[in-house]
């Protein structure tokens, strides 16, 4: 017969089993405690919060700061420096002339950049720096996971800086949505602390709104332009060229090029199922929110896997990854995050959150303010997108904080390049005068070279010189400088090149621009098996041969520096 003391103790141990049963969740949300192993059990999140998914956004807009910040290291001088095609000094004096000679808010409201703040004497070494201070401050972020709003608004400050004097080389559509994305980055951090997962500092869920609204922005615009635009997106055939024609191919685009009709249909509606459709499913509750996530995200895979568009697919996987919460996202985490993730979600569901600090309240009313801001300046992009003369990549604002989107709305159905050649002739004309080809990273050239793979770095020349193909050299005045410069072998313009053919040797004394259209060789082919990824024919001349004391006069009305005569030239 038991005691009177042993059922006692039986009877507390009930007692703490109910007491256990009681607290632990219930349902869906249900944290189990059983699994692989009793010392480390999984640990299910609760939905509709969003620390991860904070977190992974932050990780993933410091990676594309970083990028962008690397290029712009690597390229600005050649670019926009001092002796740059397109000196950022000459821009801003333009705009100094244009405001009235100060500079004042005007100035900086036409060109914001804090470079109106700095030495002009010493152009390449303030790109360097703020190129340099973006890059740090992006690592920083993406290595800790930890930010707050005041290394959000340098980073978005900074690189800002850099895309309003950037000119042509800056003039595409990833520029404004990078400073976008950057803004709504802003508002995920706190105001100065430096966490992870802070906890009086939950996500707002209007940021995370502000998010999806980017990503169905970004999708409606791109799928709107092309039923707008070119014929070949509404007759299923404009995947049967883009693989050939887009800006820089890589090596899986020669052979998807060579995919049956049937396929490249089956891409052009499944592209405007994913433009067109799929953006919808973010309204339309958790699970659908979810699956226009993924689809997205895969989308911008497959462009990714079939090309170089610079960041611009991995920028765009961005705000996808807000249609997912903290229970869709915990894959990603080990299991120390998810508890800790977990430990606040219980203590906010009871009521046991954190005092918010000060910076917590006013940063609750700055996402309001977002909020606002965002519904005010979206009034003009959605009339762009209800209009039949919907314009892309298009600002409204001289902050570029909404901004309108597009990609491809016209297909060009033939490649065709500028090559650059040079020569030592003394007579261009003459018929024993040997042209050498200079050759570009990632620019078809070479027939020989194979399509590179760079995303999502990105070479602006490159880029600049598949649309100068298509049109004249006075609409693309900045070849004839690269001509110049050539002529000269200048060391800025040739550090943007692969190959110079006069290395080492005295520079050319005429250089001409060829015209051609490339096309893929065919798998299987003559030329294939000669180790030719391309067929060029001659179009004719782009510009006629030139040399530095007839483009003497070129240059002066253009304020131009004429590059240096070298030694025993007329």
């Amino acid at each position: 017969m038991a005691s009177v003391g042993d059922c006692s103790v039986r009877r507390r141990r009930l007692d703490q089993r109910k007491t256990e049963a009681d607290t632990e969740p219930s349902g869906p949300n249900r944290t189990r405690t059983g699994g692989d192993s009793e010392l480390d059990p999984p640990v299910t999140l609760r939905t509709g919060t969003f620390w991860l998914t904070r977190l992974v956004l932050l990780r993933a807009t410091a990676f594309i700061y970083l990028v962008a910040f690397i290029v712009a290291f690597t390229q600005n001088k050649q670019l926009i420096g001092e002796r740059g095609l397109m000196p950022c000094r000459d821009y801003l004096n333009s705009v100094k002339r244009y405001v009235g000679g100060k500079i004042g808010a005007a100035a900086l409201a036409y060109t914001p950049s804090i470079l109106w703040l700095m030495d002009w004497s010493h152009m390449d070494s303030n790109l360097d720096g703020i190129a340099a201070v973006g890059a740090g401050l992006s690592g920083f972020v993406l290595l800790t996971g930890t930010a707050n709003m005041l290394i959000m608004v340098c980073l978005w400050g900074l690189y800002h800086s850099l895309v309003s004097v950037g000119q042509l080389w800056y003039s595409f559509g990833w520029e404004s949505q990078l400073l976008e994305t950057g803004f709504l980055s802003i508002f995920l951090c706190p105001l100065w602390r430096l966490e992870q997962l802070p906890p009086q500092n939950p996500p707002s869920s209007i940021n995370i709104w502000t998010f999806r609204w980017l990503i169905v922005r970004i999708m409606l615009g791109a799928g709107l332009i092309k039923i707008r635009g070119d014929q070949c997106w509404r007759d299923l055939t404009c995947m049967d060229f883009h693989y050939e024609t887009q800006p820089v191919p890589n090596p899986l685009s020669y052979y998807l090029h060579r995919s049956p009709w049937w396929f490249h249909r089956f891409e052009v509606l499944s592209n405007h199922f994913i433009e067109l459709v799929a953006p919808f499913f973010t309204f339309l509750g958790r699970r659908m929110c979810m699956l226009n996530g993924a689809v997205q995200i895969l989308f911008q895979v497959a462009l990714i896997l079939s090309g170089n568009l610079s960041f611009l697919n991995w920028l765009t996987i961005v705000p996808s990854l807000a249609c997912f919460d903290d229970a869709s996202l915990s894959f990603l985490f080990g299991s120390e995050t998810k508890r800790k993730v977990l430990q606040i979600q219980q203590e906010h569901a009871a009521g046991r959150a954190p005092k918010p600090s000060a910076g917590a309240v006013a940063r609750r009313a700055l996402n309001v303010s977002l909020a606002v801001l965002i519904g005010y300046l979206s009034v003009p992009v959605v009339m762009n997108l209800l209009s039949s003369r919907q314009v892309m990549n298009t600002s409204f604002d001289p902050l570029r904080i909404v901004n309108t989107y597009g990609a491809f709305g016209s297909i060009t159905k033939e490649r065709t390049e500028v090559v650059f050649q040079g020569t030592l002739s003394a007579d261009p004309a003459a018929p024993e005068a040997v042209w050498e080809e200079y050759q570009f990273p990632c620019k078809p050239g070479d027939l020989r070279q194979r399509p590179c793979v760079i995303t999502p770095y990105h070479y602006r020349l490159d880029w600049l010189m598949w649309f100068a193909a298509f049109q004249t050299y006075e609409q693309s005045e900045w070849v004839i400088h690269i001509a110049g410069r050539l002529l000269a072998n200048d060391s800025a313009v040739l550090s943007l090149v692969q190959h110079n053919p006069f290395q080492g040797r005295e520079p050319p004394r005429w250089v001409r621009g060829e015209h051609f259209i490339y096309r893929f060789s065919r798998p299987g082919s003559a030329s294939a098996a000669q180790g030719k990824w391309w067929v060029r024919k001659r179009i004719g001349a782009y510009f006629p041969p030139v040399d530095l004391v007839g483009l003497r006069s070129y240059f002066q009305s253009r304020n131009w520096p004429h590059p240096h005569v070298p030694t025993g030239r007329n």
